[in-house]
Parts: C-alpha cells; structure tokens; sequence
C-alpha cells in the first residue's frame, strides 16, 4: 500500500520515522494524482467543457467527503489551502482584519509550531495587539489551570495544537474551548498532528477553526484544510484577491463570493486536493482495533526503555497512554542530536533532528534541539525495536 516502505537505505530496509514531518504516500493517492493530472487535467468551475466538469467534481466531491470526515455541518466550512501554516494565516489576517484592534489580546502555548507563532505575532505587530503565552508544565502538559487568568473581555482568540509536534501530547482541547467560549473568546485548533492520530470531530470540539496539511494525512503535498464556523467566515474578509473569488468586479468596487470560494483565490491545486479523498479512505482502513493495539505496544515499549536508560532525557515520559502519540522527542547527554540522526540514517532508520519548528519550546528545555522518532499506523513494533537497537548501538559510536 505504502511502496516507499519497500526501500532500502544503505543497504538496509527503510524504517520511516519522520511521519510527525510529513506521512509516507500510499498507491492509491499517487495513482489519482496521476490520473487527474493526465486525463482531467482543466481549470475548476470556470468552463462548461466535460473535462472542466470532471475536475470540478473531483475538487468539490473532496470537499463533501472532507466535511464528512471531521464532521463539519456543511461542506461549505471547508476551505482549501496549502497546508496547515496556509490555513492559520489565512485566520490570522482575516480574523485579525475583522475583529482586532489595538490593545486587544491573543492567546498560544509554549508548545507551538512556528506556524502557530509567527502570523500571531504579525498580526499583534499589525494592529497593536497583545501575545500572550500559555506555559507548558516539565511534564508536557498546558499549564490550563492558568487559562482562566489569561483571559478577559480583551481576548479575541486561542490558537492551539491539538497534539504538540514535539511532545506528542494530546491537548485537552474541549476543556480548552470552553474555557475560552465562556470568556466570549474564539479558538483555532492547529490539528497537523491530531487529524492523523485522533477522530476529529469539530462539532464535538466546538472549535471555531481547525486546520490540518494533507501530506501529514498520507495526502499529496501541497494541500490542506481551513476548517470554519460557518458564521465566522462569513463574517471575515477574503485574505487574497483574484479570480474564483468574486462575484462581481467593477472600477467602481469589488463584491465577493460566497463561502467557501470567497477564499480560494487563483487556480487550486486541482490534481492534489482531490487526493485527500484517497488518503482519507486509507486512514479510515487503517483505524482499526489491532492497529490501535500495536500503537499501544509501540508507545508503551519505547517509553519504557528509553526511560531506563539514564543518558537519555525523554521528554513526556509521564503522561498517559490516552493523552500520547507514538512520538517520542529526546536528547542524549553528551551527543549532539544531529549526529545521532545521522548515525541512525546508516542504519536506515530516518529520524528528525534540530528544533522541530518550536524554538521557544526548545528554549523551555534548555536545548538547542532534539531528536524525534515519530510513527505512524504502517509502522510497527518490530520496528520500534529495531530503532531502539539502532539508538544504543549510535549512542555507543559517539561515546
């Protein structure tokens, strides 16, 4: 299904532990990336040829079975994007256009990615706003028993992950949006990591915005997802201007379309998108009882000895089963975590090292980086083994 994991690397089978960064494609997304781009290859909703129509009806039956997927009340809350860093600034130069103003306040966590820093800080840049952080305990757990001091009348919106690209903590976001929601206060759920290992549903979150990346979902590169209320985009002004996105353009003026084109400027990814449909279908197959079972073994094996090795730092240790992803983040004392990865290549095991796109988190730990071993629902407990295997025999190499 996943024929990148038939590769060899060094002479030695690929074992894929970078999927927190980007997920492995199955054949069936690659095979309707190649369809639509050979044989309905047209611009969308623009022309009334045949072709024209099928990829309409590739991109906007996507949208239906996206809708579907995360449980949105209508498909027209489902915006296309880039990715998740797109969707996110989509919210932070609309929302902040339509409803921030000097003086007024925004809310993210120590736990961020930097795509879940930067548009907040451009926007509070913009318009004069306040940034205001939520910590992060040692454990890796939000410090929500502060929440209700951090937020006031002056508070517009909470941007937070669902599940730390770091930590692997998954954040108790229902908890978090009623805090906010009682404080008259919007929240936008970074889900890149949460739509892969968690069943999304938007309407039991309560969420006003959710946005996740297609190539994280097993989907084409270059794709994602805005989830919004639908009177909150209404509401908001269009955060590009040109084609698809009008309804009438005059030297007088411009009028807008509706939801959700109002925000999908120009030509769209018209062979990607409909990918996600695929890579949907995979996910659903692959979210069964024994896969969650052998993700079970995986998180408690890799805890369990990477946590008995007293050169090894691994953070999120003590957090629950319910509250983990497999995804483990750690140093070693005396190694920098660069070489350890490097090591592991040879090994053919493919980590992540550095700073994960989350510098202050980093600062937070007092680390100039980590290494990530990040699994998904293809990889299994073998493998955790074979990588564990792999880690001490590098550890001993750089001793």
């Amino acid at each position: 299904m996943f024929p990148q994991l038939s590769e060899k690397v060094y002479g030695k089978p690929l074992v894929y532990l970078d999927n927190a960064a980007t997920a492995l494609r199955p054949n069936a997304v690659v095979e309707k990336w190649n369809y639509l781009s050979m044989r309905c290859n047209a611009n969308l909703h623009r022309a009334v040829h045949h072709i024209a129509d099928l990829a309409t009806e590739e991109f906007e039956s996507t949208r239906r079975e996206v809708a579907s997927f995360i449980n949105a009340a209508d498909p027209s809350e489902i915006v296309f994007t880039s990715g998740t860093t797109q969707g996110i600034n989509l919210v932070a130069f609309s929302f902040g256009e339509a409803f921030v103003g000097e003086g007024d306040e925004l809310i993210v966590t120590e736990s961020e990615h930097h795509s879940n820093i930067v548009p907040w800080q451009m926007l509070c840049q913009r318009k004069g706003a306040v940034l205001k952080v939520l910590p992060v305990r040692d454990d890796g757990r939000l410090r929500i028993d502060l929440l209700e001091g951090l937020v006031n009348e002056r508070t517009k919106l909470m941007a937070v992950t669902q599940v730390s690209n770091v930590l692997g903590v998954v954040n108790p976001i229902r908890k978090i949006v009623n805090i906010c929601h009682s404080n008259g206060c919007k929240v936008l759920v970074d889900g890149a990591q949460g739509i892969v290992h968690t069943r999304v549903d938007v309407r039991d979150l309560d969420c006003d915005f959710y946005a996740f990346s297609g190539h994280k979902l097993y989907a084409a590169p270059g794709t994602g997802v805005l989830y919004g209320k639908k009177e909150l985009l209404d509401a908001l002004p269009p955060y590009m201007g040109g084609g698809e996105m009008i309804a009438s353009v005059k030297w007088r003026g411009t009028s807008y379309t509706s939801i959700p084109h109002k925000f999908e400027a120009g030509t769209q990814n018209m062979a990607g998108v409909p990918t996600l449909k695929e890579a949907i279908g995979v996910a659903k197959s692959m979210d069964c009882e024994e896969i969650r079972e052998e993700e079970a073994k995986i998180i408690a094996f890799v805890t369990e000895e990477l946590s008995r090795n007293p050169d090894i730092v691994l953070y999120a240790k003590e957090v629950s089963q319910e509250e983990k992803i497999p995804l483990f983040s750690f140093h070693v004392k005396h190694c920098h975590h660069e070489d350890l990865a490097l090591i592991l290549d040879k090994f053919g095991v493919a980590v992540r090292s550095g700073q994960m796109c989350a510098e202050p988190l980093m600062d937070r730990f007092g680390v100039t980086g980590m290494v990530r071993a990040s699994f998904a629902p293809y990889n299994t407990l073998r493998e955790a083994e074979y990588f564990v295997a792999s880690l001490e025999k590098a550890m001993a190499m750089l001793r």
